[in-house]
This record gives structure tokens, sequence and C-alpha cells, in this order.
């Protein structure tokens, strides 16, 4: 089991960014598969972005080309930078670790976007 602590969450207005963080334990991080998910009040957990041991990324249609998600396996450390956020990304943001087809999660993050 990796451990996982987000942070960067908080409240911003339309249009704005914001930065996540994910930190892991782990001596081998950097063949972690990484990814961010979101979920909303009443919805379904989603898939927001990942990325592999390469720094092949892969995003949800609906942040495409808002959200960049990176790594730096030198700290242990998965970011999503988010740009251009909108009211919908409201939602409580988890990092997940997949390490050896077993899946972590951190405690999630809260992200507000006001109108």
């Amino acid at each position: 089991q990796v451990r996982l602590v987000e942070s960067g969450g908080g409240l911003v207005q339309a249009g704005g960014s914001l930065r996540l963080s994910c930190a892991a334990s782990g001596r081998t991080f950097s063949s972690y598969a990484m990814g961010w998910f979101r979920q909303a009040p009443g919805k379904e957990r989603e898939f927001v972005a990942g990325i592999n041991w390469s720094a092949s990324t892969y995003y949800a249609d609906s942040v495409k080309d808002r959200f960049t998600i990176s790594r730096d396996d030198a700290k242990n450390t998965v970011y999503l930078q988010m740009n251009s956020l909108k009211p919908e990304d409201t939602a409580v943001y988890y990092c997940n670790a997949r390490v050896s087809g077993m899946d972590s999660w951190g405690k999630g993050t809260l992200v507000t976007v006001s109108s």
C-alpha cells in the first residue's frame, strides 16, 4: 500500500488557477502509474488525468488543454496544474497510485470554483 497525501486545494474564482500536489511514499515511485480523480457532490468519482512511468500523460476530455499532470520522481510527487477553472470543476480531488495492479488512494483535497 502506497501512502498518498494531497495538498493545494482551495477556493478560486472561475478562470483562475490552482496547482495540486500529491506526495507518495515508497522507494520505487518512478515505477508507479499515478493519476488524479475527482468526485463532485452527488456524482461518482471520475478520472481526470494520468501519468505513467515514462511520463506519458492522459486526460479526460473535460479537462484537456486546461489541466496538466506532471511528476517529479526525485521528490516522489505528482502535480496537477489546473488553469481556466470552471464552476463545474468543483470537487474533491483524489490522488491515485497503481502499483503491481493495486490501487492506493489519498484522502482528497477540496477544490471549489466560484462563478
